[in-house]
């Protein structure tokens, strides 16, 4: 038997509340949100292929060349009646052999040490790519936490200036308020809503950030929570700048070595077979030796080069570990005024502001006090709040800075 349509309707309405409450949208929290922007980060899968390519190429930068195989004829007829015949005369001969071109040990340890020192730079720069990721996503975090924090309080505001505009307009027909006081208040709800509409803009530019990282919109979110915030020598140290700054120093050293060793020429060594027809066959061995007749304008010049870029490496490692240095005096200096400012302003400006607020209640309840009054205090507080919360999202974009800009154990993993 059917269930007729109007009927079946009703009963959709009436179940919607307790499906609402069979599946709730679970608020995200900020370490949550770190990982699904890890996951989907394309910068750290284009990191990690650098990496993996350097990797591959290390585990061939110790190994000799590929041998040569070399096969030929030797004394061939050119001209007369054994024109290009290689069974008529006795000095020609069909010749294979193999050559192979000999590096010693130090230079294959320079090579191999060359290809770890880029490794270890591709996974520098993965680190990197991850802690940035992890920054940027835990800044869109707090932007769009806090928008939805500011939009409540724009929203109560809001709510605030249409319940006072009512009573205003009720005393006004019972004429114990004046048409000054409701224009007042009309104008102050317009504002009110127009605030409303500011932040739910702002709100919109800070979810679409956040979905830029994380993928799915800010439906929910929880308090970022605290921050722990690093010592000055981690930071430094673990610095994306600093690091990478090392590990190129590092590279430019093992590339200044390997132009070093090749001060000494590499050997070839070959040996061959020869087949004659009619005559004994023959084996040639050999080797060959390049020689090094200006080494001062060629080798020693290349090395010269190469250690000036290792030098230039160096100093650029000791300007980044500056900057981050006072970049890091500058975020914490920042922090600490800015913990002062929020335990002022709590005390001095938000604690009054609610006081202003309770008082013009009560004035008003025992009718000593109008609705202008009372809004003006409600607004106030709310702009106090407010103010707070900027604040305190100013306060926690800089600990996100301290905290997630260096590379940490949970980005390396």
């Amino acid at each position: 038997m059917s269930i007729p349509f109007s009927r079946a309707a009703v009963l959709a309405v009436a179940l919607l509340p307790y499906l609402a409450t069979a599946a709730p949208i679970s608020p995200m929290s900020l370490e949550a949100a770190l990982q699904l922007a890890a996951r989907r980060s394309e910068t750290i899968r284009a990191a990690r292929a650098g990496a993996l390519s350097a990797t591959e190429a290390a585990h061939s930068a110790s190994q000799l060349p590929d041998p040569t195989l070399r096969i030929g004829v030797d004394n061939l007829p050119a001209t007369g009646p054994d024109r290009l015949r290689t069974t008529r005369d006795s000095m020609t001969m069909k010749r294979i052999g193999i050559s192979q071109e000999w590096l010693s040990a130090e230079k294959r340890a320079a090579r191999q040490a060359a290809a770890d020192a880029s490794v270890e730079r591709e996974t520098v720069l993965v680190q990197a790519a991850a802690a940035d990721t992890r920054r940027q996503t835990a800044l869109a975090y707090v932007d769009a936490f806090y928008a939805g924090e500011s939009l409540k309080l724009a929203r109560l505001m809001e709510h605030h200036a249409h319940e006072e505009l009512e009573a205003a307009r009720a005393r006004l027909s019972s004429a114990t308020a004046s048409s000054q006081e409701v224009l007042a208040l009309a104008g102050a709800k317009g504002v009110s809503e127009d605030e409303s509409a500011e932040i739910l803009q702002q709100q919109g530019s800070a979810a679409a950030a956040f979905q830029r990282w994380v993928g799915v919109p800010p439906e929910e979110l929880l308090p970022p929570g605290t921050i722990a915030q690093p010592s000055e020598e981690s930071y430094v140290a673990s610095h994306p700048t600093v690091a990478a700054m090392q590990r190129e120093a590092e590279v430019a050293r093992r590339a200044a070595a390997v132009t070093a060793s090749e001060r000494k020429p590499n050997w070839t060594w070959e040996v061959s077979y020869g087949q004659r027809t009619g005559y004994s066959d023959m084996v040639s061995v050999g080797v060959s030796i390049p020689l090094p007749v200006a080494p001062g304008e060629r080798q020693d010049r290349d090395t010269a080069a190469k250690l000036a870029l290792a030098e230039k490496a160096e100093a650029d490692l000791a300007e980044a570990s500056r900057a981050a240095t006072a970049e890091y005096r500058s975020l914490r200096s920042d922090a600490q005024r800015l913990e002062q400012r929020i335990d002022r302003y709590r005390s001095a400006v938000v604690a009054p502001a609610s006081q202003r607020t309770a008082a013009a209640t009560a004035s008003y309840r025992s009718g000593q006090g109008s609705l202008v009054a009372l809004f003006e205090a409600r607004h106030a507080e709310v702009e106090a709040q407010r103010k707070l919360l900027a604040l305190q999202r100013d306060l926690a974009k800089t600990q996100i800075q301290l905290a997630y800009r260096p590379l940490t154990a949970e980005v390396t993993q």
